[in-house]
Parts: structure tokens; sequence; C-alpha cells
């Protein structure tokens, strides 16, 4: 039986290549997005018309409450759903005590209460008929944290533990739900997707070189390509039963998560300021001497 499937966030990233991947595969898509002048992604001529054909583009800003509830009113014309991916999702930049109050909260709104309302949506309709499949995107930043980033770490792992709750209280009803956790992958999340506050390129500011290694760092990354996430997560759909919650994807995820649980936290801790500070003596603790490397070695941490 051919599989109906939501996808929010769809008009680039793995949200736009799991709808062209699930539409090959001859899935009903309903792809989502939050500006449909971006619709014209699914035009594109290299696009079989029966793949095309497979794909319902419907408005949805998860983040604003009219939308929502009109998005609610769209999902009774539906017989059936089999998949929701809450896809939808962005990243903020920046030290903490450079990012604003305002953008973390405008984070979460999108990565975790814009989760939240989706699936409240899509639930009664996925326990009316007795089973279905959530996938929740998170990030290998939901599993490990990075500096720079505490926004979007934040908002992943709390991701993590909203989906761990769910999957126990929609299992009895036939519904699984799963993380998929990619690691670094060429999506514009890192790119044009990154929102980055004024301060955080300002020379005179204090993080003024951890900022440049940083980045440095982060550019290093793999980045492979989405369209392998896409490839995953059509196939797991085609899994009668997920017994499994967390779905980790990439280059040197498994690994990274591995050594954070076996490694003391002080080589951790040292082996990342090292690889973004470029030096084993960190610039911070040469400018405020042992002060600063104390603070940091987890001594005076709760």
């Amino acid at each position: 039986m051919s599989q109906t499937v939501l996808i929010t966030g769809s008009s680039s990233g793995f949200g736009y290549h799991t709808t062209i991947k699930c539409a090959e595969k001859g899935f009903k898509v309903i792809a989502t997005m939050r500006n449909m002048e971006k619709a014209s992604v699914f035009e594109d001529g290299t696009l079989a018309p029966e793949v095309r054909n497979l794909i319902e583009v419907w408005p949805l800003d998860v983040t604003d409450i009219d939308s929502i509830k009109r998005f609610e009113q769209q999902l009774e014309s539906l017989d059936r759903l089999d998949v929701l991916v809450n896809n939808a999702g962005f990243a903020i930049g920046g030290f903490l005590e450079q990012v604003p109050l305002e953008a973390y909260r405008r984070q979460f709104e999108t990565n975790v209460f814009g989760v939240i309302g989706v699936t409240k949506a899509v639930l009664p309709l996925m326990r009316r008929q007795g089973r279905g499949k959530i996938f929740n995107v998170s990030s290998v930043s939901g599993l490990i944290g990075f500096p720079g980033l505490s926004a979007y770490v934040a908002s992943k792992h709390a991701l993590e533990g909203l989906s761990e709750s769910l999957r126990f209280e929609v299992r009895p009803f036939g519904i699984d739900v799963a993380l998929i956790e990619p690691g670094s992958y060429q999506t514009n999340i890192w790119s044009s997707g990154m929102e980055l506050p004024d301060t955080v390129h300002d020379p005179d500011s204090p993080y003024s070189d951890y900022t440049k290694g940083l980045w440095s760092a982060l550019n290093e990354e793999s980045h492979e390509k989405p369209g392998k996430v896409a490839d995953f997560m059509a196939d797991l759909m085609q899994k009668e039963q997920l017994s499994k919650l967390r779905y980790p994807i990439g280059s040197g995820v498994r690994m990274n998560v591995f050594m954070k649980r076996i490694l003391p936290w002080r080589w951790l801790e040292r082996t990342v300021l090292k690889k973004i500070l470029g030096t084993e003596k960190s610039e911070g603790e040469k400018r405020y001497g042992t002060k600063y490397r104390d603070e940091w070695s987890g001594r005076h941490t709760v």
C-alpha cells in the first residue's frame, strides 16, 4: 500500500530531498513550507511528471498559531497519514553572551515548540487509524554540545528529551517515534540558514579569536550530501515497526557519541578547545591565566 507522508520545512535541505525521494518511491507527499513562493522548487523540469504529481504543497509556519489551526483544518481532508517528518528548523550561531535572549526564544519556537504544535495536530488522526510514524529530525548537536552554537544545541537537546517521552506516550497506540540524528551535511543551515547576531564578527569582542577558530573548525567538517539522509529516512518509512528511538547517521557520528560517553570530561574539553583555538594552551588562558583554565576544567562546576 502506498504511504502518505507529511514533511515540514520541505523547501530546502533534508526536507526537500526527502520529499523528492519519497515521491520517487511512489508515496503521496504533503510538503509544507512557510514561504509558498518557494514551492517552485518542485517545478524543476528534471522531475518526472509522475513524481511531481505525487507532491502536494501546503502552507505552514510552525511558529504561528493561526497557521497551525489552518493546518489542522487541512488535515481533515486526509483519510490517512502514515508518516510525519518534523524537519522544519534553523540554527542561531554565536556565544551565549553575544546572543540576545529573544533569539534563544525564537530558536526554541521553531525547533521545539514548532515540533510540538505540528505533532499535536497530527496525533488524533494517527491514533484513530491505530498506526503511524513520527520522525523528528534532530542532530548530532542534540547529543554533543559545541561552543558558539548553544542556542541550536540546547534546542536539539530539548527535542531529544521530548521525543523520548513522546515515544513512551504513543507507542501503545501503534505509533512509532524516531530521532534522526545527522552529522554535518551540505544543507543551508550552516550557510545562508545560520543566523548570526551582529556582535559575532565584532573584532573588538573578547570572543573574536575564538569565533575565527570556531568557524574554521565548522568549515573543516565533512559536509556529506543530504540525499544520504533522505534515502535513509525513506527506507526507514517502509519498515513495519521501528525498534529503536535513535538513528545517528553521518561520518564519525557514532564514534563521536561513543567517545563522549567514555572519555573523561577534561580530555574531551581539551580536545575541543585545542581544535578550535589551535594551541594546547588556549588564548583565554594565555590572557587571563589559570583562573580561566580552572573555570573550564570542570573543577568549579556543579
